[in-house]
Order: C-alpha cells, then structure tokens, then sequence
C-alpha cells in the first residue's frame, strides 16, 4: 500500500536517547539542525514539517513560525499545507495515533460502526487524545486497502476487517506494548 507520506525513518534523527524530554530550546535547536539538512532541497516545506512533527509531537503554531521564517516563507503558506494534509497536527496526539477509514467501501461495510465503538472504548471523540495520552483519534478517507474494509490503521499498522466487537483487544495490543525503559526516561 502506498502511502502519502515520506517514512519518518527516512527524517533525520531527532532524539539520541529515544527520550522526548527534550526543553523546548533543545528541541527548536535541533529543528534548526532539520531546516538546515533540507533547505535547499526542492520541495523541502513537507519533509521539514513531518521531522518537526516527529520531533515535537504535533506542530504548534511557534514552530509552523520559525519553519516559515526560516525557508522564508509566509506562515500562511506553512499553515496552510499543515491544514491540508490530514498527517498533520496542530494539538498534541497521544503515544498511537487511531484512524478510522470513512471512505466509502469502509464505510458501507461498517465503518460508522467501528468508529463509534472505537470513541465509546476510549472515552474520546474525533479529533481528542484519551486522558492517559495514550490513543488520539481521527478519521481517515481511503487507506487503499478498500477490499479488505472497514480499515482502521493504529500508527503504522493497516488493520483489516475490523469489527466493532474486538475493538478492545485491538487497542489492548497497543495499550499493553512495551513502554520506554526507566534508562530511556531518566536521559
């Protein structure tokens, strides 16, 4: 499956530790180190945002800033492709990144309902992080994967044929999957 976005693999590494507590100063430091690696690429303004997300965690309105001024850029031209590109977000997302496929064979084939069971599992709406800041959810249109609906993808991972019934063991391989070592959370 295609995706419409670089992997964040390909981005240069934001964090040495793994750790993301990082100041604010740092973290705008090394999203300076980012402009400078991608300047004076052609089409540099996404892969630029998607490392800032990556860094950041969302994209808040200081940081669409200093991108602008930076490739010299209008802010409304930078928030601008933030707006249209679902990938991005302007409020913070929580550890896993739950989208729901709307797009017409999903939702046919029960997307209305995984998306609703999908909010009552997590205690969320559209477009809110859970308390614990461990699931944020969105819709999505097409995931290319339309003979397998309904779709929902969690991060990465394209999950097929979803029911609305193992909603909860679905988010519970997410809830349960490892969490950064103390060494991690001490650096």
């Amino acid at each position: 499956m295609k995706q419409a976005h670089q992997n964040p693999s390909e981005n240069p590494p934001t964090a040495s530790c793994g750790c993301s507590e990082l100041s604010e100063s740092e973290m705008l430091k090394r999203l300076d180190v980012i402009i400078d690696t991608y300047q004076s690429t052609d089409g540099a303004l996404i892969p630029i945002l998607q490392a800032a997300q990556n860094l950041f965690g969302y994209l808040p309105k200081n940081v669409l800033r200093r991108i602008g001024e930076r490739l010299h850029i209008p802010y409304s031209q930078v928030a601008g492709v933030v707006s249209f590109y679902s990938f991005f977000s302007t409020n913070p997302r929580g550890k896993n990144l739950v989208r729901v496929c709307l797009g017409t064979a999903c939702y046919v084939r029960g997307g209305k309902e995984v998306l609703s069971a999908m909010q009552k599992t997590l205690g969320i709406n559209i477009g809110e992080t859970t308390e614990d800041k461990m699931f944020s959810l969105e819709v999505g249109r097409c995931f290319g994967a339309c003979g397998l609906a309904p779709v929902v993808m969690i991060n990465d991972d394209v999950h097929q044929r979803v029911k609305p019934a193992k909603i909860k063991e679905l988010l519970g391989a997410y809830r349960d999957a490892k969490q950064p070592t103390q060494e991690a959370a001490a650096c």
